[in-house]
């Protein structure tokens, strides 16, 4: 499949360290603008208490993933804390269908692959307000042991180093905050009225207002 075939609308990748609330500012995000959809990705890992199929991702096992990924289904897939996740090309075009903005809910790794393969789709980071408050957050979501949220952190580094690479930087350090200022850089590339906002928004910026919060205090 052609990445062209679908132009309508502008797909808007939306990566952030796991913990940081990425899920909930999109799924908000969605239900306030009637006009964005929310791209549903494949994954190999376990249902969670609560998750619906089709709905929060489709589960599938590694085969059945391999076997998707050797036919060229998935616009993006990456492995990310020992399981595989993909977006696939019948998600990009139904979700940008009718004039559409598609919000992708994805990891660093797919976030270069779609703009590589898309260039038109503009790459949000989600920053959490500090790694004490990410720590606290994975612990508080209490379906990971110890060792597990410490790898979740020891990848929450690697993946912020990467920050450079995406056109907005967005702190979530108050959902509703965060859930607005997403919406504002979305209505502001349907408008084509970005100037102001990715000055306020740059990730350069916002990189460096969450490095001066792990800057120890005098």
């Amino acid at each position: 499949m052609s990445a062209n075939s679908a132009k309508q609308g502008i797909p808007f990748v939306v990566a952030a360290p796991s913990g940081t609330g990425k899920t909930t500012v999109c799924r908000q995000a969605v239900e306030r603008d009637g006009r964005i959809s929310f791209s549903v990705s494949h994954t190999t890992r376990r249902k969670r208490d609560g998750e619906v199929e089709g709905r929060d991702y489709f589960f599938v096992d590694e085969p059945e993933f391999r076997r998707l990924v050797a036919k060229d289904e998935f616009l993006e897939w990456a492995e990310y804390n020992a399981h595989l996740y993909g977006t696939s090309w019948k998600a990009i075009d139904r979700g940008l269908a009718g004039g559409r903005e598609l919000l992708l809910e994805i990891e660093v790794q797919g976030a270069r692959q779609v703009r590589a393969r898309r260039p038109d789709a503009r790459l949000i980071f989600l920053l959490p307000p500090s790694m004490e408050e990410l720590e606290r957050r994975l612990q508080c979501r209490g379906t990971d042991s110890a060792e597990e949220i410490r790898r979740r952190l020891e990848v929450a580094n690697r993946e912020l180093e990467a920050i450079g690479e995406f056109d907005y930087g967005v702190a979530n350090d108050d959902l509703g905050r965060c859930v607005a200022n997403l919406l504002e850089i979305i209505r502001a590339e349907r408008e084509g009225l970005v100037e102001e906002l990715r000055e306020r928004f740059s990730p350069v910026a916002a990189e460096q207002k969450f490095q001066d919060s792990r800057a120890p205090s005098s």
